[in-house]
């Protein structure tokens, strides 16, 4: 079945997922795949723990966990393919929202900035590359599918309110982070307080629960989403406040680890994490706090490491723009999966989604008539 002829079933109820034919061995050539492209690339020597290779290798563990999240368990029949890598998606998101956290109070700790230089400078660099994606699938979705939204979804869409996030009828269901996201930008600046940032910290995850609480009539298909990942951002300010203070102090220690003793922690953080990621929270009551437990050990790895992947930083680099993309591409405009192999397909998506969001920055960088270096959570 085409995509084309999958989204009209959609769009009419009935939805018919890529079948895998042997999901285990497609999920090993895959990780096999990733592996040589990981060690081709090559590393870049880290200056602290917690250095910008660091943070983009981060985001490129981030937005990897929630592609793989999204093929294994709403893409293809089979949820076995890129298991247990497919049960990360929470710890991704948290990991964008901590990330966020982290770079917004760095950043404000050594620098003063007015606030509306603050929404001038990161607002425009979230809704800039949001309108040209969410243009462009409009109207690949009117003349290439014959589907068209009404007026009222599409400029609440261009506003950035997403209330909904299905995968099947909205023009990209993972835009829901998108609003939540902007909710965190939109009370930085007015919360936090460079003197008292745990203060800021608690004052934000209070307003956020709080917000959650009421916001669920409102926005029904997404509330339990919010409030699954309501103090993943706080948390970021936090670890930046403490990193910003011991930084150095944090480097020197993990620098004068014996290398047995690294390697054999390192050893441990990875079953650990292959051990969270097997056995995961997903679903259960204590999902957040499971993410949230994840995600600090995965920290852990990568601050213990004495180099960052390259890869990882070039996907960490483009993660606001694979976001973007990465669905409504894999999913109604698949042209790989049709014919190819699960596991050749997913790495062909992955390098064409790299291209096409360098594309998507050099059309920002022209638009905005600077050089965007940063995405926007940094």
């Amino acid at each position: 079945m085409q995509v084309s002829d999958l989204y009209k079933n959609a769009y009419s109820g009935g939805i018919d997922m890529i079948p895998v034919a042997n999901p285990m061995l497609e999920t090993i050539i895959f990780v096999a795949i990733v592996s040589a492209c990981l060690y081709l690339f090559g590393s870049k020597k880290k200056e602290s723990a917690l250095d910008r290779p660091s943070t983009l290798s981060l985001k490129g563990v981030a937005i990897l966990a929630i592609v793989f999240a999204h093929i294994g368990y709403f893409l293809v029949a089979d949820h076995r393919f890129l298991f247990p890598l497919s049960t990360l998606a929470g710890v991704g998101v948290d990991m964008f929202l901590l990330l966020s956290g982290f770079g917004l109070t760095m950043s404000s700790l050594s620098r003063d900035r007015p606030t509306m230089d603050f929404y001038a400078r990161h607002l425009k660099k979230l809704y800039l590359p949001l309108w040209i994606v969410l243009l462009t699938f409009f109207l690949t979705d009117f003349f290439l599918l014959g589907h068209s939204y009404d007026a009222g979804y599409i400029g609440s869409a261009f506003l950035g309110f997403f209330p909904s996030a299905n995968l099947w009828t909205d023009v990209n269901s993972p835009l829901w982070f998108f609003t939540f996201i902007l909710w965190f930008y939109l009370l930085f600046p007015l919360v936090f307080s460079k003197h008292h940032p745990s203060f800021s910290a608690a004052a934000l995850a209070a307003l956020s629960y709080i917000a959650v609480l009421f916001a669920a009539p409102l926005v029904p298909g997404v509330a339990h989403l919010y409030a699954l990942h309501t103090f993943a951002f706080p948390l970021g300010i936090l670890l930046a406040s403490w990193f910003f203070t011991h930084e150095g102090r944090i480097s020197d220690a993990l620098a004068s680890f014996d290398t047995r003793i690294r390697m054999l922690a390192l050893a441990g953080l990875v079953g650990a994490i292959w051990s969270f990621a097997v056995y995961s929270t997903v679903g259960t009551p204590s999902e957040q706090y499971g993410n949230l437990g994840l995600l600090l050990l995965i920290l852990l790895f990568f601050a213990l490491q004495r180099s960052s992947s390259r890869l990882l930083m070039l996907l960490g680099a483009y993660s606001y723009e694979l976001y973007l993309m990465h669905w409504p591409l894999m999913s109604r405009y698949d042209i790989l999966y049709a014919h190819l192999p699960a596991a050749l397909a997913t790495a062909l998506y992955i390098a064409a989604l790299l291209v096409l969001a360098y594309g998507l920055r050099l059309l920002e960088t022209k638009l905005l008539g600077i050089h965007v270096r940063r995405s926007p959570s940094q």
